[in-house]
């Protein structure tokens, strides 16, 4: 997967496009992941002791096919290129500005 949790993404369609936020959590059996601040539901909640429930409103799962990475230096939606380093290592690469995206 091009994406992982921590990474800074925007939303290419659906209800929420355009809008931009942290991955939270990656599901890679389902191909989705969770966004911060994006694709909210609305959840009824029973009351439990701990908990008073009613209505809340949680993030939902987007499939990565949605989301595109955007690069912490130069801020725009790049489709991250992967190399090999001299010691073995694979990283991500920006396309646009060549910079390392940890």
């Amino acid at each position: 997967m091009h994406i992982k949790k921590k990474d800074k993404v925007i939303v290419l369609a659906g209800k929420n496009k355009g809008k931009t936020g942290e991955v939270l959590k990656i599901f890679p059996d389902k191909k989705t992941a969770v966004v911060a601040k994006v694709n909210f539901v609305k959840r009824h909640t029973k009351a439990t002791q701990s908990d008073p429930g009613g209505i809340k409103e949680k993030e939902a799962p987007l499939p990565v096919s949605r989301l595109m990475l955007v690069c912490p230096k130069c801020d725009k939606p790049t489709r991250p290129k992967c190399d090999i380093l001299p010691d073995g290592k694979k990283s991500r690469l920006c396309r646009k500005c060549g910079e390392m995206i940890v």
